[in-house]
C-alpha cells in the first residue's frame, strides 16, 4: 500500500512539472518553478502519471489558488525609491515615464512614510496631492499581487501617515492583511505586532487585531529567535493572556540564548505588567548569576527596577546588583539614585557599602540635586532603617535634608509633605517645624475623611506623626490631630489574622486563664495596634485591666489609677515581612511602632517569627512567653 502511494504521488508531482514548450511563458509562477526543482532533483522513477487515477488534477487545483509572480529583478525604479530624499522625488516617479507595477507603488508609500515619520506638518498636504491618491488607486487596485513583505509593510506605512479609518484603501490592505494571516510567515506577524498594534486599538481595528493575536498564539511554536519573543512580550503579550502564556513557555526554551539585554528587556515587560511568573524570573535569576557577562549600568538600573517592581526575592542576584552598582554610583544622575535606592527599599534589601556611596553621591551634589529626588532617598532610607554609619556624615546628610525643606516643604504635593516627614520621624530626625507642617488643620483635615486607600495609609502616617510629636518632643505645643482622629477605624481591626498571631493568642489565652486578664488585638490613639496587653502586679501576678485607667487607648478610658509597682506589658509579633531581607533588623515602620510602644509607658514582649517556629509543644510556647516577661521585667529593673 506504501508502494501504491509513493507511486501515485510521484504521478501528482510529473503532472505539476509538465509545461508546453510553445506556450511555457519567460517567467513561471512562483509555485510551478518550486515544484520543478524538486522535480527535478528527486523524480527518477519511470512510471507515467494515469490521469485517471486523479480525478481533479494538481493543475487544476493550483489555477484556483492565487499564486504570486516571481521577484523580478531590480530595476532603475528600484534604486530611485531607495536612493529618494524628499517626498517630491518619489511623487515625480509618477509622471517620469517609469513602469510602475503593484509593487513598486507599494514600496513608494512604504519609502514615503520614512521620509515623512519626522515632518507630521507635511502629511496632511500629502493627502491632498492627487499624485497621492493615484498611488494609492494603484495599489487598491492591484493589492492581491504585492508580495507579503511589502504588503505588511505597507500597512504599517499607511499607519504612520495618519489616513482616515474610512479611508477605502486603508481598509483594503487591512482587509488583504486578514486574508493572508495564514499565508504569512511568522515574522511578517511579529513585525505586524511589533509595529501596528497601537494603531489598530487607537483606529478602531478590532478584528484584525483579534486575528492576528489568535494567529501568534496558535503558531507560536514557529518562533526561534529571542528578538521576536522579546519583543511580542512588550507589544501583544498586554493584549492577549493566552498569547503572553506562550511567549512565557518560549521564553523559557530560548533564555539559554539570552545575553543581557534580552534578560534585561524581558524582566522590565514582566514588571510593567505586573506578571509575576516565577519559573521564568527564577530562570533569568539562574543565568544572571551564573553567567560571567558584564553588566551595563543602565542594565544594573532596569533589573534593580524590576526585580524591585515584582517583589522578587533573590539573594545572589541582589549581591551581584549591589556590587557591580557601587563602582557606578559616582557617575550616575540624582534621579537614577533616587530610582535605585527605591528599588532596593522594594527589595527590602540593605547593601551598607551602596547606601553610603548613596549618601556621599548626594553631598557631592549638594547644591544641584532636587527636592523630590531627596525626598525619594529619604523614604528609602526609612523604609529599611538606615543611617549612615559616620556621624559627620550623618549630619552633613540630615542638615541638607531640613536645609532644603526648610523653604520647599510647603510647596510639595500634601502626600508626600506627609511622607516626608514620617521618613523623619522613623529616622528620629523630625524638628518641631516640620511636625507642625503636616500636623496643621489646613492640610491633615483633606485625609480625616479618606476613602481610598492610598489616603488612608497617608492617614495612618498622620497618625504615626502626631504620637512622635506627642511621646518624642516633649516641648511640643501643637497643633495636633482631633480626638475624632484617634479613634481607631474598622480597616485597623479588619486584617487577616495570620498563624503566629493566633497561635500567640491562644498560648496567651492559656496562662492567663481568665479573660480579663488580657486583651488582644488592641487599637492604640497611636495608629498601631498590639497584639495583646496584660498588667503585672509587683510580684508578677496578671491583674485584671478592667477599670485600670488606659491613656493609649482612643478615647482614654478607665478612672483608676495602676497599683504602685505595677507593669503594662504590649506583645509585638514580627513576621517575616518585618525585617530586612536576609537579616534580623526590623524595618522602618516597625522599629518606629515599637519606639511608640516603649514611650508610651510599656514594656515591650517581642515574639519574632524565627524564634517562635523552633517551638513545637504548647508547654514550649507558654514557657518561651514566661520567660520573654520576667526578661522584659528585668530589664525594667536593671534601668
Amino acid at each position: 500500500m506504501a508502494a501504491r502511494l509513493v507511486k501515485q504521488c510521484t504521478c501528482l508531482l510529473r503532472e505539476a512539472t509538465l509545461v508546453p514548450p510553445a506556450t511555457a511563458p519567460a517567467m513561471a509562477p512562483v509555485g510551478r518553478l518550486r515544484l520543478a526543482q524538486v522535480g527535478r532533483r528527486t523524480l527518477t522513477s519511470s512510471a507515467t502519471s494515469p490521469s485517471s487515477h486523479f480525478p481533479r488534477s494538481l493543475s487544476g487545483l493550483l489555477k484556483k489558488e492565487h499564486v504570486f509572480s516571481a521577484r523580478p529583478q531590480q530595476q532603475e525604479v528600484d534604486r530611485l525609491i531607495e536612493k529618494a530624499t524628499q517626498p517630491e522625488e518619489l511623487l515625480e516617479l509618477l509622471s517620469g515615464g517609469h513602469r510602475l507595477h503593484e509593487n513598486h507603488a507599494a514600496l513608494v508609500l512604504i519609502q514615503l512614510s520614512r521620509l515623512l515619520s519626522d515632518k507630521p506638518e507635511h502629511k496632511a498636504s500629502l493627502m491632498q496631492d492627487a499624485r497621492f491618491q493615484q498611488l494609492l488607486q494603484l495599489v487598491n487596485s492591484q493589492i492581491a499581487s504585492v508580495w507579503h513583505g511589502p504588503l505588511v509593510r505597507l500597512l504599517r506605512s499607511l499607519y504612520t501617515l495618519a489616513l482616515p479609518a474610512a479611508c477605502k484603501q486603508l481598509q483594503s490592505v487591512e482587509q488583504e492583511v486578514r486574508w493572508r494571516l495564514r499565508r504569512l510567515r511568522y515574522k511578517h506577524l511579529a513585525f505586524l505586532a511589533e509595529s501596528s498594534t497601537t494603531y489598530m486599538q487607537q483606529r478602531g481595528s478590532q478584528e484584525l487585531l483579534a486575528e492576528l493575536l489568535v494567529s501568534l498564539e496558535r503558531r507560536w511554536a514557529e518562533i526561534e529567535d529571542s528578538r521576536t519573543v522579546v519583543a511580542l512580550m512588550a507589544k501583544a503579550g498586554p493584549l492577549s493572556e493566552p498569547l503572553m502564556n506562550r511567549l512565557e513557555d518560549k521564553c523559557l526554551e530560548l533564555v539559554e540564548q539570552f545575553g543581557p539585554d534580552e534578560l534585561r528587556k524581558v524582566l522590565v515587560t514582566l514588571a510593567a505588567q505586573n506578571r509575576r511568573s516565577v519559573p521564568l524570573l527564577r530562570a533569568i535569576s539562574y543565568h544572571l548569576v551564573q553567567k560571567p557577562f558584564p553588566l551595563t549600568k543602565g542594565v544594573l538600573l532596569d533589573l534593580a527596577y524590576a526585580y524591585g517592581k515584582l517583589g522578587f526575592q533573590q539573594t545572589q542576584v541582589f549581591q551581584r546588583l549591589a556590587a557591580d552598582l557601587l563602582p557606578h554610583v559616582p557617575g550616575l544622575t540624582s534621579g537614577e539614585v533616587a530610582h535605585c535606592a527605591k528599588s532596593f527599599a522594594l527589595l527590602k534589601w540593605l547593601s551598607g557599602p551602596l547606601f553610603e556611596a548613596f549618601v556621599q553621591h548626594v553631598l557631592d551634589r549638594a547644591q544641584t540635586v532636587p527636592v523630590p529626588h531627596l525626598c525619594n532617598v529619604l523614604l528609602a532610607f526609612a523604609h529599611l532603617n538606615f543611617r549612615p554609619e559616620r556621624p559627620e556624615q550623618e549630619d552633613q546628610f540630615f542638615s541638607l535634608v531640613h536645609k532644603k525643606l526648610d523653604s520647599e516643604l510647603t510647596g510639595l504635593h500634601p502626600a508626600l509633605q506627609v511622607d516626608v516627614v514620617w521618613a523623619l520621624c522613623v529616622l528620629r530626625q523630625a524638628r518641631e517645624a516640620e511636625l507642625r507642617a503636616v500636623l496643621r488643620p489646613e492640610l491633615h483635615g483633606q485625609f480625616l475623611e479618606a476613602k481610598s486607600p492610598k489616603d488612608q495609609g497617608t492617614l495612618r502616617k498622620l497618625l504615626h506623626v502626631n504620637a512622635s510629636a506627642q511621646l518624642e518632643h516633649p516641648g511640643y505645643a501643637g497643633p495636633c490631630l482631633p480626638a475624632a482622629a484617634l479613634v481607631p477605624g474598622l480597616s485597623a481591626l479588619d486584617r487577616k489574622v495570620t498563624p503566629l498571631q493566633k497561635e500567640l493568642q491562644d498560648t496567651l489565652k492559656g496562662l492567663l486563664g481568665s479573660s480579663d486578664r488580657g486583651s488582644f488585638a488592641v487599637p492604640t490613639q497611636y495608629g498601631w495596634v498590639l497584639d495583646a496587653e496584660v498588667l503585672l502586679d509587683p510580684d508578677g501576678q496578671f491583674l485584671p485591666l478592667r477599670n485600670f485607667v488606659a491613656p493609649h487607648l482612643a478615647p482614654p478610658s478607665g478612672s483608676q489609677p495602676l497599683p504602685p509597682g505595677a507593669k503594662r506589658l504590649a506583645f509585638l509579633r514580627w513576621e517575616f515581612p518585618s525585617y530586612s531581607s536576609r537579616s534580623r533588623d526590623l524595618l522602618g515602620r516597625f522599629a518606629l511602632a515599637r519606639r511608640h510602644v516603649q514611650a508610651a509607658g510599656f514594656l515591650v514582649v517581642d515574639v519574632p517569627y524565627y524564634e517562635w517556629l523552633d517551638l513545637k509543644s504548647e508547654w514550649q510556647k507558654g514557657a518561651y512567653l514566661k520567660d520573654k516577661m520576667r526578661k522584659a521585667v528585668a530589664e525594667e529593673l536593671a534601668k
